[in-house]
């Protein structure tokens, strides 16, 4: 039988609380919706207190409950925030298991996809964990710790913000081995006075909760290299550097795509390296490069790391593709619907116009959120990468994006909306057989919807 993740003592002995009935936990949840029977049930406050939902918990198998009052059913009572509590439990996690090579993944742009293509390499070299979905802000991290099994080997967390101060205490959680900033750029810049120096500040909290000795691995591209290259040692890291340049310890050489897949060629150390990814982003191409050197920081075989590049497949949202059939033919849909900001959609734009297709390259866009006083400047300046790219057709949802809109000359216009659900339909009326789709928008400004609603044409499942 598995050894239990958490025995209702070890929880106790964590978060100082106390025990009234003994229980054994093979998981933790802070949401009824997704718990799986013999989770821990951690009864977070928040818009609707999780006390309120323990006895439905209870329903659907859970183990027992963290609370901090009293409750029906096995739990751990602790005195104060039940949110401090799970924090304890993270903590604990790691220092039980001392052994866990530990990567943090932060950055602008890429967040999400590189820390699962970490993930990818870390799984094939032995008994790993990460974290899922964007679980990377001030309950997701401390989660993610809780959750990681003693027998792991290797591990790598997501580390998110959207102010300065946040990353501080989410690295001293995880006490990383190596870190890696993917880029710097224009995100979040409403909430920083200082624009995006403000951001590449707050980026350089990561490398506070280094561990003694540990690797950071920054984007010599990005023009916050130099400024982030002197905090990492400052606090005495070890900067690994890729980029384009001669000099980048990881280098891209160059980046093609012979559609449906990317050709990677690359310099590590000195030494070439010719692969294929299943990625045809440009930005693509750095980002391998950081997963490359994260997965040598955290001792997984070059063999190990190219064998999960070549089979990582696009997130959700974030680049997947899907072929969908419509009268007379089919259309292909690329959707970036889950975020988007101005160096992400520039380098969605580019790759686009660099794909082959026999019909129309079209794209469906929504606001891009929390770029404070230049917001229209973003949007409006889209309309040159519009252009390079030779997009035939643009839909525009949302009052930001009315500048692109504005900006576009009537030949490259599709529609306009106010909302995403209003353009939705108007997308789907305009596709043809043989059009190249994406869809591309920050979550906030609901581009999923337009993208559910071409994936909705395609009523008898994937094609292709």
């Amino acid at each position: 039988m598995a050894e239990p993740l958490w025995t209702a003592d070890e929880i106790a002995a964590a978060t100082g609380g106390r025990v009234t009935a003994h229980f054994a936990a093979a998981g933790v949840s802070i949401d009824t919706r997704t718990l799986e029977p013999g989770d821990l049930f951690v009864a977070l406050g928040g818009v609707r207190d999780g006390h309120e939902f323990v006895e439905q918990a209870m329903g659907k198998g859970a183990a027992g409950a963290l609370v901090s009052r009293d409750v029906p059913g096995p739990s751990v009572k602790v005195e104060g925030e039940v949110l401090a509590a799970l924090e304890k439990l993270g903590v604990a996690s790691r220092e039980r298991a001392p052994h866990v090579r530990r990567g943090a993944v932060t950055g602008s742009v890429g967040k999400t996809s590189v820390t699962q293509a970490v993930m990818a390499g870390l799984r094939l070299a032995g008994r790993a964990h990460s974290s899922v979905k964007s679980y990377n802000n001030h309950i997701g991290v401390p989660l993610t710790l809780a959750r990681m099994p003693r027998e792991t080997e290797r591990a790598v967390f997501e580390v998110g913000m959207n102010h300065a101060d946040e990353i501080r205490p989410l690295t001293k959680f995880v006490r990383p081995h190596a870190v890696v900033i993917t880029t710097v750029g224009p995100v979040h810049t409403e909430n920083f006075p200082d624009g995006e120096k403000g951001v590449a500040r707050a980026k350089a909290e990561i490398f506070e909760g280094l561990e003694p000795g540990g690797v950071a691995i920054l984007n010599a591209d990005n023009v916050w290299f130099d400024f982030l290259k002197d905090a990492a040692e400052t606090v005495g890291a070890q900067v690994l550097t890729f980029g384009t340049g001669a000099d980048c310890d990881a280098r891209l050489i160059d980046f093609q795509v012979p559609s449906p897949h990317a050709a990677v060629q690359a310099r590590l150390h000195g030494k070439g390296l010719d692969f294929p990814i299943l990625q045809t982003g440009f930005h693509w191409g750095l980002n391998s490069m950081a997963v490359l050197l994260m997965h040598e920081a955290l001792g997984v075989d070059l063999s190990d790391s190219l064998a999960a590049l070549g089979s990582f497949e696009p997130l959700e949202g974030r680049g997947a593709e899907k072929l969908l059939r419509v009268r007379g033919g089919t259309v292909t849909l690329i959707d970036e619907s889950y975020n988007a900001n101005p160096i992400s959609m520039a380098s969605a734009i580019a790759t686009l116009g660099a794909r082959g297709t026999e019909g129309r390259r079209i794209v469906a866009l929504t606001d891009m959120l929390e770029l404070g006083e230049q917001a229209h400047d973003f949007h409006r300046g889209l309309a040159e990468p519009l252009e390079r790219a030779s997009i035939d057709r643009v839909f525009c949802a949302g009052p930001l994006m009315k500048s692109l809109w504005d900006a576009l000359p009537p030949t490259r216009r599709g529609a306009y909306a106010e909302t995403a659900a209003e353009l939705a339909p108007q997308v789907v009326r305009a596709v043809e057989p043989g059009d190249l789709v994406m869809v591309k928008g920050s979550n906030g400004s609901k581009a999923g919807a337009v993208a559910a609603a071409l994936r909705a044409l395609d009523s008898d499942g994937e094609a292709g």
